[in-house]
């Protein structure tokens, strides 16, 4: 979840030029449930969830009625005071979100150490009001923090970080997954691993590069425990919804792997937790410079325009890598199964079926 580019709002419906056709058939199809890929989290509280009730979301807004937000200072004072002494940083663009209740409206907002600067004493504060059906997101509070504000950060290992402001020091652990390896039995023919994306949604998505298709493929990382419930349109199709996150899955005709197609535009357009994986590099663990190689040799434009974290070197952002569909109605995604399915798409250029937009 973060600032939405202008790029990011465009809906990506052209699959494969005109070999994937946009049909709705599949709506008037009943849903089978599968309960596939998931395998229960062990939990620290006695395999238990913490029960959030709506006494307790009311008044929480009640006790926060009075805060007053009126600058970035006041927002980063305001959450970093509230942060525990030691937290973990799940995604692997190195975003902490958050969310906290004023003057009776719901902000959101991230801190973030960034791969390129986080060594350079610079922690990155951002906040706004929450966007939803109704509402888009208010004025972005945005600071890069550094001692200039107060603000010092200091490394203590390769991926854990001490953040010192007005005598309180927070730990921030960042997730290392160097070590981290898809099964060989999921890559493709020409395909590069580029890294595990640790998205907010709690999904893991194996990054791959395909030299021959020159796309980009996110894959559904099941080594470890997978964090939502499936559901296929129809009995034995390969089309899978997630429940919780609205991910679109695609289940592989030939290799044990689920590639993902789409999310739902209107988690993007809210920018919640559920906007898809494009906002998850795994910038940590970039190795030879592959991340800015893919881009290039998928969009060659790209050649001299782009930093090793695939930053454009103008500051307009970063390179958006999101190989599928922000869909509306699920009929938007049947392209993909007819490209699959199709007698006449050879298996050489299978995987070529499960991209979307410029890619």
């Amino acid at each position: 979840m973060m600032p939405i580019s202008t790029k990011q709002k465009q809906k990506h419906r052209s699959l494969l030029n005109n070999l994937l056709v946009r049909t709705s058939q599949w709506l008037t199809l009943p849903m089978a449930t599968v309960l596939i890929m998931v395998t229960p989290a062990a939990s620290t509280e006695e395999n238990g969830s913490r029960l959030d009730t709506n006494q307790a979301w009311i008044e929480d807004l009640q006790r926060g009625e009075m805060l007053k937000i009126n600058s970035v200072e006041d927002a980063f004072e305001f959450v970093f005071s509230r942060l525990p002494d030691h937290v973990i940083v799940y995604p692997t663009e190195n975003y902490y979100y958050f969310t906290f209740s004023a003057g009776g409206v719901i902000y959101a907002g991230n801190l973030r150490l960034a791969a390129q600067d986080r060594d350079k004493g610079v922690i990155h504060f951002a906040a706004f009001r929450q966007a939803n059906q109704s509402s888009e997101a208010g004025e972005m509070l945005y600071q890069a923090m550094t001692s200039n504000e107060g603000v010092n950060v200091e490394k203590l290992e390769q991926f854990s970080y001490r953040v010192t402001y007005k005598g309180k020091a927070v730990t921030f652990q960042l997730n290392d997954v160097s070590s981290v390896q898809p099964p060989k039995d999921i890559i493709a023919k020409g395909e590069k691993y580029l890294g595990l994306a640790v998205d907010e949604s709690g999904l893991r998505f194996f990054l791959f590069y395909n030299e021959i298709h020159k796309v980009f493929a996110y894959v559904l990382d099941e080594t470890g425990d997978v964090l939502d419930q499936f559901n296929t349109l129809k009995k034995d199709g390969r089309v899978l919804i997630g429940h919780r996150t609205g991910f679109v899955f695609y289940d592989h005709h030939y290799l044990d792997r689920r590639v993902l197609i789409g999310v739902h535009g209107g988690n993007t357009v809210v920018n919640n937790y559920y906007d898809g994986p494009a906002d998850q590099l795994p910038e940590n663990h970039i190795k030879d410079d592959n991340l800015r190689k893919s881009i290039v040799a998928s969009d060659p434009k790209m050649k001299g325009q782009l930093d090793e974290f695939g930053y454009l070197k103008s500051g307009e952002g970063r390179y958006l890598i999101a190989p599928y569909v922000q869909y509306e109605t699920i009929g938007e995604l049947s392209g993909y199964d007819q490209c699959a399915n199709d007698p006449n798409t050879a298996v050489e250029i299978y995987d070529a079926c499960f991209t979307a937009g410029d890619q």
